[in-house]
Parts: structure tokens; sequence; C-alpha cells
């Protein structure tokens, strides 16, 4: 089976590693000079299929229970530190909302935060600790499935190239392009996100910690080198504008209170993407002829691509494809 992968973001790379890895001469065709440098870029990388619960539908966490092994096991390249969610004094009915729609944590006190964290020893009285979620460098994670992929003998990747510019010669088409395939599914639409990465020598945060605000929530996820990712604002827009200065204000300070130190960190990134989502949030592959569109990932790019993934090459196969995710366009 000959099939063409379009879009090189975390849906494309995995849909193509899962297609090769079955078998299949997989041809990986990305307009862009190299990998997931769309909003996969700017991902988060949690791996936190409990912690979604709070906001997401119980299918995201269904679905996203995969991404824990796939990327633990099957491309390992996650740790599994946990995910600690904790809220300041004045915010703790936002705690208590947060456990009311997740599961598989457990409620720790201020003396198993410190343990889990020393560094937030005495900020916090209560937290929840989900211990089996984890996190990933996403810019790590794409370039090692790249590799990946490079090194398999029924895989091909073509960077700088337009896949609407070559032969219709493959079996099947998975169309991963995210929100650019809005020409083709008109009901997609774009979910701007914004981040920062910070540098500070003077903290060691060990795994992902939400920091709960009516207003402002933000993650923080640790990177190498003692960098922190912080994000991220939801914006209901298409424009694909910078980050905004309220943006950066709100991340800082929403980052400052779980830790003082952040005031005096280091800017090193800031950036901003447009997420696909459909009107329900929830992904979606849609059939027309020999074209699989997977797309609608929203917030749960990493969370949700393996088993996205696993989906689009059953239905490539003939295998009976989940009602809930596929369905078949006029």
């Amino acid at each position: 089976m000959r099939v063409r992968v379009i879009g090189a973001g975390v849906a494309g790379l995995t849909a193509a590693y899962e297609f090769a890895r079955r078998g299949a001469h997989v041809e990986l065709v990305e307009r862009e000079d190299g990998p997931g440098l769309g909003c996969s870029w700017y991902a988060g990388g949690m791996i936190a299929p409990w912690c979604e619960l709070e906001t997401a539908e119980p299918l995201v966490a269904e679905l996203g229970v995969e991404a824990l092994d796939f990327w633990t096991r099957s491309v390992p390249v996650a740790a599994t530190t946990g995910s600690l969610v904790v809220a300041p004094p004045r915010d703790q009915a936002e705690l208590t909302r947060h456990a009311r729609r997740t599961r598989n944590y457990e409620e720790v006190g201020a003396n198993r935060i410190a343990d889990l964290e020393p560094q937030l020893a005495g900020r916090f009285a209560r937290g929840l600790y989900f211990p089996t979620e984890a996190h990933l460098d996403p810019r790590a994670t794409l370039t090692e499935l790249t590799r990946r992929l490079a090194a398999m003998s029924n895989a091909t990747l073509r960077f700088s190239t337009d896949a609407f510019a070559l032969p219709e010669d493959a079996d099947w088409t998975i169309d991963c392009r995210g929100f650019a395939a809005r020409d083709s599914l008109k009901t997609l639409r774009g979910v701007k996100g914004e981040m920062l990465v910070l540098e500070s020598q003077a903290l060691e945060l060990q795994r992902a910690i939400r920091m709960l605000h009516p207003r402002t929530p933000v993650y923080v996820v640790p990177r190498p080198d003692r960098k922190y990712m912080i994000g991220a604002t939801s914006i209901e827009s298409e424009a694909a504008t910078r980050v905004t200065a309220r943006s950066v204000g709100e991340l800082i300070g929403a980052a400052t209170a779980l830790h003082p130190h952040f005031a005096d960190a280091q800017v090193v990134e800031m950036g901003s993407g447009l997420r696909p989502a459909f009107a329900d949030n929830l992904p979606r592959i849609e059939r027309q002829g020999r074209t699989l569109f997977v797309n609608g990932l929203y917030r749960h790019g990493f969370l949700l691509a393996p088993a996205l993934a696993r989906m689009a090459a059953d239905m490539a196969l003939g295998r009976t494809a989940d009602a809930r995710i596929a369905r078949d366009r006029a």
C-alpha cells in the first residue's frame, strides 16, 4: 500500500510513522523546510489525559491514554513524572472544581508538595497530583519522529514541497495540514494560542505544573537547561498575529504567582500558533474517496495524535472505524 501523508506536524509525523511501521510505503510531504513548524512548534507537550478532563470531553481522556503508552514505549521521549495542580489561597475553589471534574489523582498537602517539588515548599497548602501523567519536549519529539522515519526504507520525506503539485499516485492520502486544510474542511476554525519560554537558573522544577486561576490559568512545563514553557492562552481568533503584550503580562504574572523566581527569569522565546478545531473541540477523521482528513486536535496535538494515527491506519486497512471520530463526507 502506498500512502501519502500531507503535513509534518505532530499529526502528520505520527500518522506517517504508524503507517510505515505497519509496512506501508509512506511519502511524507511538507511545504515548510522542516518538520513541525506550525502550531506543533509551540505546543506544551503535556501528556495529561486526566487533567484535561477539567475542560475537555471524556473522549479526549479516553484517546489520550494511548499517548502515555506511545510516548513512553513506542517512541520513548516522555518523562513520566506526573502532573501537579495547585492554586493560590484565594482560588481554592478552582482546585475543588478541578478535583470534581478530573480523576486518577492524589490529594496532596504541603508536605507532599514539598517532596515532589522542593522549591515549592511552603507555597501551597494543598494540591492534586496525577502520578501517571507525563510531559515531553515537542521539538525534540518532532526531531525524533523525523529521524525514525528517515531511517526506514519504506518511508520518503519531502520538505519544501507542494503536495498538490505531485502526481496523484498514492493508494491513500492522509491530509494532516491542520488549519491550512480549511480549504477542504469548511467548518474548521482556528484558535490562537500563545506561549513563552523562560530560563531561570534559580529554579529546578521536575514536572508539569498547572496553576489554577479563574481568569488566567497557566501551566509550566520543564524543558532542558532549566528552561520552562509557560502557556498558554486560548483566544477565539484566526488572526496569525504575534503574542500580545497583555498575554505576556498575564502569563508571566501567573508564573510568578507559582514562584517569584520567574519574575527574574530571562525571556528566551515567545510565540503563537493557530490550533485547528471543530465546533465541539473534538478531533475528527473525515473520509472523502481515498483521502482521510485527520484534523481538529485543538489543544491536544501530542495527546491525541497517536490514537488518531492508529485509527487512520485502521480505516485505510478496511477495519471498522470509531463512529465518534470517523465520518464520510458528502
